[in-house]
Order: C-alpha cells, then structure tokens, then sequence
C-alpha cells in the first residue's frame, strides 16, 4: 500500500521514521512519500521526500504573519504530492496548523486520513476538535489520558502506548557508562543537574537566565545545558558564558541518565525525564500578560505532560513572569539525593511508566495502521 506522511517539526521527523519502520515490518509492499526530515529518508529514501521539515517550521504568530505566502505555497506543494502519488491513507503526525488544512482538503475528496499524535486540544484551540471529527477516519494518541478525552467528544481513539518509551530503550543500550561520559565531555566528578531549557529561541531567552542564577547556588553540582542542534550555540553562550554552566549538543537523553536531577521548561521534555526516572521541576518563565490570562486560555491546570497524566502535581511546576530564586532552589533541594521530595517523585514516575506502557509502540501503532486499512479494504470489494 502506498502511504503519504507529514511531519513538520523535528520530533515528527523522529516518530515518523519509527513509523514507517513498523509499516514495513507490517506490509512488505509499502512505499512512501512524505515531508519530514533526515530520519524519515533513512527509511523512505530521498527521492520519497517532498520537503523537508526544516523548510516548513514557523513558530510564533509574528514569524507565521511574515511567512504566510510560503505557507500557502507549501500547502499547494504538498496537496499536489498528494494528488501525484495518489495514496492508500494520508497520515498526519501532530503540527496541527498545516496538517488540519490537509485534513479538510483530502477528506473532501474522498481520501483517507489518519491522524498519529493527535493535536494537544485538551489544552488550548479546542475549536480543532470539530475539525478532527468532520476530517479523520482514524486518531491515534500517545497519552492516555487522551482516551477519555477524545471519547467524551464522540470520537473513538487508538492508545498503542508512547514512542519515547523505544526512543530511551535505545538509548540506554548504547549509553557508555558515567565515567566514560564524563570524559568524553570534559566534565568533572560532581554530580550532574540537567538544565532543558527549550528548543526555541525564544524558550531559550525566557528560561536559561533562571536556570543559570540557579546554578550559583549549588557549586558542589555541575550543571549541563543540554542544546538543540537547530539552534546556533551563541544563543545559548551570552548566557552561560559567565557561569560555570557547561553546554552539551544533540546528547539530551544522555546527560539526563547520568544527572541526579533536571530542570526543565515543559513540554515532551517533562514526560521524557520522568520516564528516565529522574527527579525534575518545571520553570517556565512567561509574560506577566500570559500570567493573567492562563486561567482562561489553558483549559488544564498543569503544563507538565507529567502531572497532565497523573492528574496531580507530582512535579512542581513553577510558572511565573518573575521566578523566585529562593523558593526554586529550596524546590531544587527537595528533589536531590537525600531530599524530602525525591523518594515520594520516584514512586510518581514508577507508576507513571506503567500509565504509558511498555516498548514496542511504534510497532503497535504501525500494526494497527495497516490492519485497519487491509480490513476496510477488504470490506470494500
């Protein structure tokens, strides 16, 4: 069968690929045509690819407002693709803004769409729910929390589980061990505090200032910034030049499995952490206007992907226009080895990791994918 992806950000680039690798393990006839990155031509080829996510990614409404032209181009670009490759399903992985304007075009001409990592509407634009209903044929989730969620709007949804859990499972069997960590990076014998301050710029410029000022409270810990290849390392340097914060690239999940605790802005990061089993806090600093408006703009009362699906603050989550560097640190020295909170967060993330499920999610997800459309194909003929 013949299948068309899209996946706009780097993390699609990185469930995509897990994805189309379990299509294959699943129909030996598959072929694919997609936008995405560098990991899904690993699996699709090159000449597979239509663009790539790098080309595709705006963030921020005023980035948006200035590209708007170019999005539209690619729009067109992609629904041609689509029209040219004539596909058994489209199947869209989150990145909501482009792939629910394709949703609504290919539905509308009879097309087949599933929709793999569903849109965050249980926190924010919940208008998209309609959308999701009128122009899916399939929704798949990675929480699940989700599945309530997603019933109660009279849509039926499909857990497999959660992709991160392979992604650190693989990890881990190439992980080399602390020491040899420790001198491949240049670091010393402290023990190590993760800083996850974001893959945005702007996320970024918001949250390493805190995360630095932070660390000049705690000289017997080595902290580590954890960078994103997109992002250029001066932006990380005009504020950890003048500290002891040391910057490591593109090795996230490393330095977490050999850090005793982390600090991290929110998002899959939160999730990613605790499945590792590592203490954490969330700070996130945002605008004082977002302060006041959060209580009508969120429809949740948490950030962390952590307490969303727990469904109580596990991890503290400080989340202000102007961060208390007392009241942090003290959170900081609860979640430490010996620290009041520590023990009780473990057995958090313990039952957690049951929550979400074991390996193999991918596969599943991808199993189900092709099952489905060879029983709705073979009810058709």
């Amino acid at each position: 069968m013949k299948y068309f992806i899209i996946a706009g950000e780097p993390s699609g680039d990185l469930h995509g690929s897990k994805l189309m690798r379990g299509i294959a393990n699943s129909d030996s006839n598959a072929s694919f045509s997609f936008c995405g990155g560098d990991r899904m031509v690993e699996v699709g080829g090159r000449e597979g690819l239509i663009k790539h996510y790098k080309d595709m990614s705006f963030f921020g409404f005023v980035q948006v407002l200035k590209n708007l032209k170019t999005i539209f181009s690619q729009i067109d670009e992609c629904k041609a693709a689509i029209t040219a490759f004539n596909p058994d399903v489209i199947i869209l992985i989150d990145y909501p803004s482009f792939n629910m304007r394709i949703a609504k075009w290919a539905k509308k001409r009879g097309m087949k769409v599933y929709y793999y990592i569903a849109p965050k509407v249980w926190a924010w634009k919940e208008w998209r729910v309609k959308g999701l209903k009128r122009y899916t044929d399939r929704i798949y989730t990675i929480f699940p929390f989700e599945s309530d969620y997603f019933r109660s709007k009279g849509i039926e949804p499909t857990f497999c589980g959660n992709p991160l859990v392979d992604d650190i499972a693989q990890m881990r069997s190439s992980l080399p061990t602390r020491e040899e960590f420790i001198e491949q990076n240049g670091l010393d014998s402290r023990p190590i505090i993760a800083l996850l301050a974001g893959s945005r710029i702007s996320e970024i410029d918001a949250n390493l200032p805190d995360m630095v000022a932070l660390s000049r409270r705690f000289s017997e810990y080595q902290f580590v910034v954890t960078a994103v290849p997109w992002i250029d390392r001066s932006v990380y340097d005009k504020y950890i030049a003048s500290s002891s914060v040391r910057y490591l690239c593109s090795q996230t999940q490393q330095t977490l499995a050999h850090a005793e605790a982390a600090i991290v802005t929110s998002g899959t990061a939160t999730l990613e952490t605790a499945l590792m089993g590592i203490p954490e806090m969330v700070l996130y600093h945002i605008p004082k206007l977002y302060e006041v408006l959060r209580p009508y703009v969120l429809k949740i009362p948490y950030v962390s992907l952590v307490n969303i699906n727990l469904g109580r603050e596990a991890v503290k989550e400080i989340v202000v226009a102007k961060v208390d560097i007392d009241s942090a640190a003290a959170e900081l020295n609860s979640i430490l080895k010996g620290g009041s909170k520590r023990d009780k967060m473990l057995a958090d993330f313990a039952e957690l990791s049951t929550l979400i499920g074991g390996e193999g999610a991918s596969q599943r997800f991808a199993t189900d994918i092709v099952n489905s459309l060879k029983n709705e194909n073979s009810s058709t003929e």
